[in-house]
This record gives structure tokens, sequence and C-alpha cells, in this order.
């Protein structure tokens, strides 16, 4: 009960805080490079292995998986209200070139009094390393986790069934993601639906802390420097609640707050897409990026995991 009040009056804060937008936000931990001159010049067309038909794109590299862009040329296309059932509206960014075969599904969500915007840079950026995403504008800035978690599932089955790009898009292979109230939102919707094959809630904020059905390989996010859903009673405590999932991995940002994840940072990328390609695609070139654990370095406060994957 005790912990329940004190989140109730954390979540009036969040209001207040995120409210006064993102000038708040502290810089990202690390700057985005430029795409390099490899990773443009990669092929189209990659030798897959043999027993893993799910493989897309050339051998990462720690250039190829920190680049703003990856190999894959992406579409945008506006998803406008009205579109499905039980969520609101969007953007789906789509990889142009399916001559490697269709790829995974991932939907993201902002966070409390959070607009699409502040985390549409997710969109391209997992995208072009070879994934059809969709960002979502909530269906009320207030939604609590449990709704966001909803709108999650019902946008990932039009995204797979109804949108135009389904046809790039393995149904069997879907993923979410969300930022604040939206990886309370995650975490809800793993826990709905356990044959999701990724979860990746970043600094998530849920006055639920018991998640017994989640079944899926989860990546836990949280900032050294979070006031709003601060890392030690939130991010690590869901890690260390989540008893059932096959793997599961928990990263502490370094001098980062709750909004840095709001901003491109090739820190949160570059683990995002290593977990995604891991689970999601089921491509294990991305193991060398988890498993030894990365060690505490100047964007990375903490890491905890449970290598070995597979």
């Amino acid at each position: 009960m005790h912990r329940n009040l004190a989140h109730s009056f954390r979540l009036l804060s969040v209001a207040a805080v995120l409210a006064s937008g993102a000038a708040l936000a502290p810089s990202a931990s690390a700057a985005t490079p430029a795409r390099p001159a490899s990773v443009a010049a990669a092929p189209a067309a990659v030798q897959r292995a043999a027993d893993n038909p799910y493989q897309r794109g050339p051998a990462p590299t720690e250039a190829s998986i920190t680049a703003e862009k990856g190999p894959f040329a992406v579409e945008t296309i506006p998803v406008p209200a009205g579109s499905g059932t039980g969520f609101n509206k969007g953007t789906v960014y789509a990889p142009t070139d399916t001559s490697e075969g269709t790829f995974g599904a991932i939907v993201v969500s902002p966070g409390f009094v959070s607009p699409e915007a502040w985390i549409s840079w997710y969109g391209p950026r997992l995208a072009s390393q070879g994934f059809v995403v969709m960002t979502l504008e909530t269906n009320s800035l207030v939604d609590v986790p449990a709704s966001r978690g909803d709108q999650l599932l019902a946008a990932l089955d039009w995204l797979t069934g109804k949108s135009s790009v389904k046809n790039r898009i393995d149904a069997s292979r879907t993923a979410v993601m969300g930022h604040s109230m939206g990886g309370g939102g995650t975490l809800e919707a793993a826990n709905k639906r356990p044959s999701l094959k990724a979860d990746i809630p970043l600094a998530p904020w849920d006055t639920n802390y018991n998640f017994p059905n989640i079944k899926t390989p989860t990546l836990i996010m949280g900032a050294d420097n979070d006031l709003i859903a601060p890392a030690s009673s939130m991010a690590e405590s869901y890690y260390n609640n989540i008893t059932t999932a096959p793997e599961k991995a928990y990263l502490l940002l370094k001098n980062a707050g709750h909004m840095t994840f709001v901003s491109p940072n090739t820190t949160i990328a570059k683990y995002s897409i290593a977990w995604m390609k891991r689970f999601v695609d089921n491509d294990t070139r991305y193991d060398q990026f988890l498993c030894p654990a990365p060690k505490p370095d100047a964007n990375i406060a903490k890491y905890l995991d449970t290598c070995p994957n597979g």
C-alpha cells in the first residue's frame, strides 16, 4: 500500500515535470556517428546462414550497429486516426527491399503526456536495420500503462494483418517497446501476449510489479539520474521480478535521466538493435554485443543479464 501511495504522488510529479517539455532532457550519453562507408557500400543481398531463414542484412560490426542508418532503405507511411481499432494513429517505417524475405514487426509507445514525436527516432533507426516499425500516438496523453499495453497489441495486430505493408512482415515475429508509461505498457503487453519474440521497456513506469506470464526475452533500460521513474525502484525491480522470461537483461545508462530516451542515443540504439536482432530474427551474429555482458563504461553504469543466450 505504501508503495502504491508513493507511486500515486510520483504520478503527479510526472505530469508536472514532463509537461514542462524536453528542455528538461539531459543530453544523450553518446553522440550519433555518421553512417560508415562500409555500411553504405554493403551489397543488397547477403548469404544467410542455412539454419536461420530470418537473418537479414550483412554481418554486424560495431560501426554498423551504432550507425545512424542501417543497410536497408526505409519508406515512411503515415497512419491516420481510424485506420484500425484499439489504437489512435502513428507512423510506419518499413524497409523497401524484401529480396531477403519478410521482416519482424515492432510497435513503440511514448510515455505519459508525451507525443509520438518524442519516440519517432526509433522508427527509422530500427527499420533501417531490417524491421517494420510503427511508432504510436496514444489514444490519450494520460493513458495508464495497461491501456498503452492494449494499444501496442492492437497496433501490432493491425500492422501485421491489415496494413499496406503486411506482406513485408512475418507475423510470427513481433515485438514491442516503449518509454516511461509506454515502457510499463510494454511489460503489460508482454505479460498478456507471451508469444512476442522480444520486448524492451525504456525507463518503465508502472504501479504493477507482477508479471508472471512474461515468457518473452526482455531487455529493460533505466537511467541513473531518473527522478520520474527511479531505476532502483522501477526498472531494476521489474527486472528482478521477471522470473519466467527465457532471457532478460538490465542496462542502466550512465549520466542519463528520464528524458534521455526521447532523443537519438547511440547506446540505446545499439542494444535495442542487438536485442531485437537476436530474438526477433534469431540472429546469433548479434550475440557478440550481448554475451558476454557489456562492462560498465562511460555510457553504461550497470548491466545485468542471464547469459548465455539461446
